[in-house]
């Protein structure tokens, strides 16, 4: 308890500063940042670029960046009614327009990516209540916009079979071990689950980034950043959860964003190329291991570690874990190095039953990675990094 209590403090006095130790507050993160007096949540904040290092400057970026939010909210979600409405009831766009410029012909476009994004994250990390609870700022209560995602789905008739479409044929991409449950509760008339918000700050984010198209897999990147910043025990930056998630969110999605662009898998920045330096680390740490895996079983790292990079290992472990590991992955000043360390430290810590393996028990291990010791893998991840850097 004392060495958590001296952490705790060695936070707050960095945080407190007028201008915050960039290296040192790197440091303290990449170990962990404690979970407690929103400490975490600032921390991400900064370390994702959104809070700048010269905390005077807080107040007026935050308000300034919390009312772009409001109004990238009312210019995205557009509701071709409100146009009718502001008209008088007059038909002034028609549903089965052929025009380029029609708002339904938007209005029908957005509701393709829409659909996608709400069956993704009505199944945000269904083994806790946090993302089915009602959140205390819905927005539909705010006067953000009239009408919420959800009664838009539900009023919608959109094929479902387009839904869950995994890119590069590799159907496991959003397979996961957390258990989903049916059926979800619909809550009451100016309720908004906090999966409601979630869906929200993706759709707002895929009609600002229209080069980011929104895939599969997005909500996992984006749930555990708006669970910590929605659990910030201040009530003032719970009410700004959205906003300041989807900035950041949106900082790192720039970071990571070509790991979700097919056309850029074989290049260098793509998935092709990080995958190609996990199986070097790999090699240059475990030769023997490495060559059962890419000779005498003829494993493809695309068949495991695709789902590992692109996710971030959000999906191999439970979300209190995931948060910690998030906290060395945002504290890498070369980020995200230490993503593959760990990754390597995965294959590595469960190298007497793959060496003993086939292609089947092989694949089983590494898709549904079993339960570990967080910390001795952390760990792990930091010697090899330490010995192999990249």
């Amino acid at each position: 308890m004392d060495r958590f209590n001296t952490r705790v403090a060695e936070f707050k006095d960095l945080l407190s500063a007028d201008v915050i130790d960039r290296a040192k507050l790197h440091k303290l993160c990449f170990e962990g940042c404690p979970d407690t007096d929103g400490i975490r949540a600032t921390c991400w904040k900064l370390l994702l670029g959104y809070l700048p290092w010269d905390t005077r400057q807080w107040n007026t970026e935050l308000a300034k960046k919390r009312e772009t939010y409001q109004q990238l909210m009312t210019e995205v979600i557009f509701n071709p009614h409100d146009t009718e409405e502001a008209s008088g009831g007059e038909i002034v766009d028609h549903p089965l327009s052929l025009d380029s410029d029609s708002g339904w012909g938007r209005f029908f476009e957005d509701n393709t990516t829409l659909l996608q994004i709400d069956h993704d994250t009505r199944r945000l990390y269904p083994d806790i209540s946090f993302f089915q609870m009602p959140t205390l700022h819905p927005q539909t209560s705010s006067g953000a916009n009239k009408d919420s995602l959800r009664k838009r789905v539900e009023r919608s008739c959109l094929p479902s079979q387009k839904v869950g479409t995994a890119r590069n044929g590799i159907k496991n991409f959003s397979t996961t071990s957390k258990p989903e449950r049916q059926p979800y509760v619909t809550l009451k008339d100016g309720e908004e689950a906090h999966w409601e918000v979630a869906e929200r700050i993706l759709f707002v984010h895929a009609k600002t980034y229209p080069g980011i198209d929104y895939v599969q897999g997005m909500n996992e990147i984006l749930g555990p950043i708006y669970y910590v910043f929605s659990s910030h025990p201040d009530p003032t930056w719970q009410k700004y959860a959205e906003a300041d998630t989807f900035f950041c969110f949106a900082s790192l999605m720039t970071e990571i964003g070509d790991s979700f662009t097919q056309s850029l898998d074989q290049c260098k920045a793509g998935i092709s190329g990080q995958l190609q330096k996990m199986m070097t680390l790999l090699k240059s740490k475990d030769p023997a291991l490495y060559k059962h895996l890419t000779v005498t079983v003829k494993m493809d790292p695309m068949f495991f570690a695709f789902r590992w990079t692109t996710l971030l290992l959000s999906q191999e472990f439970l979300l209190p874990e995931v948060i910690r590991l998030w906290d060395s992955f945002f504290a890498d000043e070369k980020r995200f190095a230490f993503l593959l360390h760990m990754c390597c430290a995965m294959m590595i810590v469960l190298r007497d039953q793959l060496l003993e393996g086939d292609f089947s028990t092989c694949m089983k291990l590494l898709q549904h990675f079993p339960s570990y010791d967080i910390q001795r893998l952390i760990q792990k991840g930091q010697d090899i990094g330490r010995f192999h850097p990249f």
